[in-house]
């Protein structure tokens, strides 16, 4: 993504917060979010169902802790 289009974003969602009401914005975000850990939630159900998935998730757990 170029600079200019992800500043255009911003300024999108910026000018969408201040003019619309929090109560409607707000719950658009928290759906957005809510979606996002949905499907990482999918992600990782989907790599525990191989060996060489449960395997990955193991050295990112290893890597996560050791940090």
């Amino acid at each position: 993504m170029s600079d200019k289009t992800h500043d255009e974003q911003i300024e999108r969602w910026a000018n969408y917060i201040r003019n619309t009401p929090r109560s409607v914005w707000k719950q658009k975000f928290n759906d957005f979010i809510d979606a996002q850990f949905d499907m990482a939630e999918k992600f990782y159900k989907n790599l525990e169902k191989t060996e060489e998935g449960r395997e990955a998730l193991d050295r990112v757990i290893m890597w996560r802790r050791s940090r």
